[in-house]
């Protein structure tokens, strides 16, 4: 197959997606939405007073930025839009570099989503860690000095639902359960590398889209309705109704698995999984073109440090932005002596597994 006729069949756009489908972002959404399954639908009511970051805030244009140059295959397209339109989250496995989580930033950028909410995953990695914070130490703390202090007499008191809410925040996946019309991108990187509970943790919450605050909930009869900080910003207050968050659109889940271990079935039948391989040549060539803003269709530039990074990672993994180092350290006209190139190569491609990575 020659490079514009696979460059042509990447660009091919069927009618049922969504993610890199035609039409505007908004468009797209809308007409997800007209096609929610009858068993994934979800209760949430938004609030008119809660807006939450937008593609133009520093965080989106950050997202924005990581996710636009992003090159994906068809079948990642197809992977993608399958899990929006099963509202179901998409497990992605593959090699460290091959593009996991730039995928996500790629979801979020296409749809106009606003920014990524990143849940790093490690062994000591709790449910609650994603759901919310709780800053007990904090709370205990200004009770004593309230109680010290007259002047404090008719604040309200730090046993009610009022009183604990400065010292609550929503995490990354409390943030993305929030009732919107539109879903938050959320990406729970490394889930291989958590407690064996975790997966099976998670299941509730995705099966449920939603989830308690126990804190919020024993005061829900005093206090129904209460305002606490989020992921995006701790000031950016998000209304809980009667203890328990839920959700309208269910956000898009990206799980991402460098394949260190196992999961159980009854979670991996409730995620879309789609492997990932290492780039080849051609697309390696549209990705250095994307993300360096390079004419289409030229590669001479760099074309030997695409073979080059292929022949090196034939011996040990090496990842994309490796590559887009060195084309980048090319174009700055850095390292151009003949004689320093194998000093070059050394210095930005590194194999990160084999041989050559254990003596570095």
């Amino acid at each position: 197959m020659t490079y514009e006729s696979a460059e042509e069949e990447e660009h091919m756009v069927k009618d049922w997606w969504i993610y890199q489908g035609t039409g505007d972002a908004a468009d797209r959404i809308a007409r997800l939405a007209e096609h929610e399954p009858p068993w994934r639908t979800f209760p949430g009511v938004p609030d008119p007073a809660y807006t939450p970051p937008g593609t133009d805030s520093p965080a989106g244009l950050a997202t924005l930025e990581r996710g636009i140059g992003y090159v994906p295959d068809r079948n990642e397209k197809d992977a993608v839009n399958t899990a929006l339109y099963l509202r179901r989250p998409l497990l992605i496995t593959g090699k460290p570099g091959v593009g996991k989580s730039t995928l996500a930033h790629s979801i979020a950028a296409d749809l106009r989503l606003g920014p990524v909410l990143h849940w790093p995953v490690t062994s000591r990695t709790t449910l609650r860690d994603g759901l919310y914070h709780y800053d007990a130490i904090g709370r205990l703390h200004d009770a004593n000095l309230h109680y010290l202090s007259a002047s404090d007499a008719h604040k309200p008191s730090k046993h009610t639902a009022a009183g604990i809410a400065p010292y609550l925040r929503l995490g990354p996946l409390g943030t993305a359960l929030l009732p919107q019309e539109r879903p938050r991108v959320l990406l729970v990187d490394e889930i291989d590398k958590s407690d064996i509970d975790l997966p099976g943790d998670l299941l509730t919450v995705f099966e449920e889209g939603s989830f308690e605050i126990p804190e919020l909930a024993r005061a829900a009869a005093q206090h129904p309705r209460v305002r606490i900080g989020t992921e995006d910003d701790p000031q950016a207050e998000a209304p809980v109704e009667h203890g328990r968050v839920r959700c309208k659109a269910f956000p898009v889940v990206v799980l991402t698995s460098n394949g260190e271990r196992d999961f159980p079935p009854a979670f991996l039948r409730r995620c879309i999984r789609l492997h990932l391989q290492p780039p080849g040549e051609e697309k390696l060539s549209r990705i250095v073109q994307e993300r360096l803003g390079l004419p289409s269709g030229d590669d001479s530039a760099y074309r030997d440090l695409v073979r080059t990074f292929l022949d090196r990672r034939q011996d040990g993994d090496l990842a994309t932005d490796q590559l887009l180092n060195a084309v980048q350290l090319r174009l700055s006209g850095a390292w151009t002596a003949p004689d320093d190139r194998d000093a070059f190569l050394d210095a930005v491609l590194q194999q990160l597994s084999g041989p050559t990575a254990a003596q570095s």
